[in-house]
C-alpha cells in the first residue's frame, strides 16, 4: 500500500456514517478545515479530531504511519454518541468518549499490526462494532449539508430549514449536535474545500498543435468556487488556513474531507 496518503472506501454497511478510511505518512502535515471528524491513530494513541475552523499542524510520528477513519459531514454526533459541537477545534483521546478499556483494546490491536494496511484494518475492525446503526443518522441535517455543498448555494438558514421541514431553531440545534457548528460556518468550509478541489483538478489536455493550457487564475477559481471575488477568496483562505491562497497552493495543499459530499 502506498503510504504517502491514501483513502479507501467506507466499510460495507457503514456508508451512511463513514466517509472513508485513510493511511498517511509519518511526517508533519498541515491539517485544514474540512467539516469532518476523524478517529486517528497517531503516536500510539487514538485521538478524535473534532470539526475544525482553523488549520492545525500535526507533528511527525517518526517510523509510525497515521491511520484514520473519517465520518461523513453531519454523522459524527451520531457515531460518537455526543454533540459534535463539544469537539469543535479540539483533539481529544478516544478514551475520554468511550472509556479507557474500550480505547485501549482498539489501540493495542492497531499497535500490533505489522503494516499500515493491517493497522487500518485493525482500526476499522475495532470501531465498526461500536458504531450505532446507520439509520440513527440525522437525515434532515444530511439533506441540508448536501444542499449547502452545491456551487452557488447561500447559507439562507430560513430557506434551508423549510427545505428539510424544520424550524430555524431546530435546524441550528441539530447542526450543532450533528456537524459541530452552524450552517453558515459549514457553508464557508465547504466552499473552501471546493476551491481546493478546483485548484487541484487535472488540467485538460491541449491539442497537439495548441499552446499548453494555462492553470486557472485565482480570480477564476474564486468565481467558480462561489466567492464574491478574489479578495473575498483571499480573506477566507487566510482565515481558515492561515496562509494566502497562492502560498497555500504552492505548499501543495489539496482537498480533504468527505470525498462524495
Amino acid at each position: 500500500m502506498d503510504v504517502v496518503y491514501r483513502e479507501l472506501p467506507p466499510p460495507p454497511g457503514l456508508e451512511a456514517l463513514v466517509a472513508c478510511a485513510w493511511v498517511s505518512h509519518d511526517g508533519p502535515v498541515r491539517v485544514l478545515p474540512d467539516a469532518c471528524v476523524d478517529v486517528v491513530f497517531s503516536g500510539g494513541r487514538l485521538r478524535v479530531a473534532g470539526p475544525a475552523t482553523t488549520a492545525e499542524e500535526a507533528r511527525a510520528t517518526p517510523g509510525q504511519h497515521r491511520v484514520g477513519v473519517r465520518f461523513r459531514v453531519g454523522a459524527a454526533g451520531t457515531a460518537l454518541g455526543l454533540p459534535a459541537g463539544e469537539l469543535r477545534d479540539l483533539g481529544v483521546g478516544l478514551d475520554e468518549l468511550w472509556g479507557r478499556a474500550t480505547a485501549r483494546a482498539i489501540e493495542d490491536r492497531v499497535a500490533r499490526a505489522a503494516t499500515p494496511a493491517d493497522a487500518l484494518l485493525a482500526l476499522i475492525g475495532g470501531l465498526a462494532p461500536r458504531l450505532p446503526a446507520p439509520e440513527r443518522a440525522d437525515h434532515e441535517v444530511r439533506r441540508a449539508v448536501l444542499a449547502l455543498n452545491r456551487p452557488g448555494s447561500a447559507p439562507d438558514v430560513g430557506a434551508l430549514a423549510r427545505a428539510v421541514a424544520l424550524s430555524e431553531r431546530q435546524l441550528r440545534r441539530r447542526f450543532e449536535a450533528a456537524v459541530g457548528y452552524g450552517p453558515a460556518t459549514l457553508a464557508r468550509i465547504l466552499r473552501f474545500q471546493r476551491f481546493l478541489r478546483l485548484a487541484n483538478a487535472p488540467m485538460p489536455a491541449a491539442a497537439p498543435t495548441s499552446a499548453p493550457t494555462a492553470a486557472p487564475s485565482l480570480a477564476r477559481l474564486a468565481a467558480d468556487a462561489g466567492y464574491a471575488d478574489q479578495a473575498h477568496l483571499a480573506r477566507e483562505v487566510r482565515r481558515l488556513a492561515g496562509l494566502p491562497p497562492s502560498a497555500l497552493l504552492a505548499a501543495g495543499a489539496g482537498p480533504a474531507g468527505e470525498p462524495a459530499a
